[in-house]
């Protein structure tokens, strides 16, 4: 980040006017203590994802490097960016055996937190498809080794029908839906939640914005892209990573150091 190079300071009691441009914007903090706020779409180069329809928390956290956000929209960040995730193939396999089935609960109206456990691959808790674990701690009958795949279809199915539900709002086919969503099976961030990107490429990389307060916050990519040694040798490192923070206290987007370097930032504790 360009703010690294000079150097950067922390003011109490008031603000520098040396250290940005243009007018603040003010959100009111909706958790005391967490500085967290209600935060609109997540834009990837100028399309909207849709991702916040039901509301999305977030907080501005110096004491992390990263941007970090739910795995579904992180995946799709990084995919619009070219990086390498892990490749799933519990998730290419929810998308060839479920995918049609999928969009079609999708277009009958069918609310998208019941779709996954609708279909058998997740229970539902309420507000969302959770793994069918603790139904497994019942039935004695079961391995582990089926309890670990069932959560990783589970986990699939809720990213695809996230994915799904974007592109059908953008007038997508069938076919380019479900192709997208098998794209987007091997950009999901690899357990560390690090994801790689070719340097040479970084310039043609979309912007990447996020609505607060009414406005759009926009990184370039030289802004969320950390370039890590020199010459042959340097590596390119997506600064989006992967924070699955369970309800009631998730969904959450912390916007860290990768933001906070871009944008001047002000905790105002009145």
């Amino acid at each position: 980040m360009r703010m690294m190079k000079k150097g950067a300071e922390i003011v109490f009691g008031g603000m520098d006017p040396n250290h940005y441009k243009g007018k603040h914007t003010y959100v009111p903090v909706t958790q005391k203590g967490y500085w967290q706020f209600n935060m609109g779409d997540v834009i990837i180069g100028d399309k909207p994802t849709g991702c916040c329809s039901g509301g999305c928390a977030a907080i501005a956290d110096s004491g992390t490097s990263l941007l970090a956000g739910p795995t579904p929209i992180i995946t799709m960040i990084n995919h619009a960016m070219g990086a390498s995730g892990v490749v799933s193939q519990q998730c290419k396999a929810v998308v060839s055996q479920y995918g049609e089935v999928i969009i079609n609960l999708l277009l009958s109206e069918v609310r998208p937190n019941k779709i996954c456990s609708q279909i058998g691959l997740c229970a539902f808790d309420g507000t969302r498809g959770i793994s069918m674990g603790i139904q497994r701690v019942v039935n004695k009958g079961n391995d582990k080794s089926s309890g670990i795949l069932g959560d990783a279809m589970c986990s699939a199915c809720e990213m695809a029908v996230v994915w799904m539900r974007s592109q059908l709002q953008q007038n997508q086919t069938q076919d380019r839906i479900l192709d997208y969503a098998n794209q987007l099976c091997e950009r999901v961030p690899n357990p560390m939640g690090q994801s790689a990107v070719d340097c040479g490429s970084v310039l043609s990389m979309p912007k990447i914005a996020f609505s607060i307060g009414g406005k759009e916050f926009e990184l370039a990519p030289e802004e969320y892209i950390l370039k890590v040694g020199q010459g042959s040798a340097a590596q390119c490192i997506s600064g989006f990573t992967a924070l699955d923070m369970p309800p009631p206290r998730g969904p959450l987007w912390i916007l860290g150091d990768i933001f906070m370097g871009r944008y001047h930032t002000v905790f105002d504790s009145g």
